[in-house]
């Protein structure tokens, strides 16, 4: 399966944002909407996670 990436620089915030979530797709969604409720105040409501998971793009390689 390929590894998934979220990364908070390709949304643009307040707080300027750099992290980035690899891993399987599951785990990325779950962890990066975690993060945006507890770091960017946002609901964690199931369109912010179908959001997030339309994002989401693979992992290269090199992030492996």
């Amino acid at each position: 399966m390929t590894r998934k990436v979220a990364d908070c620089r390709k949304t643009p915030s307040e707080i300027n944002c750099s992290l980035t979530i690899i891993g399987e797709e599951d785990e990325v969604v779950r962890a990066a909407a975690e993060h945006a409720t507890s770091a960017h105040g946002h609901d964690n409501t199931p369109e912010l996670r179908e959001q997030i998971r339309t994002m989401l793009e693979d992992a290269s390689p090199t992030n492996t």
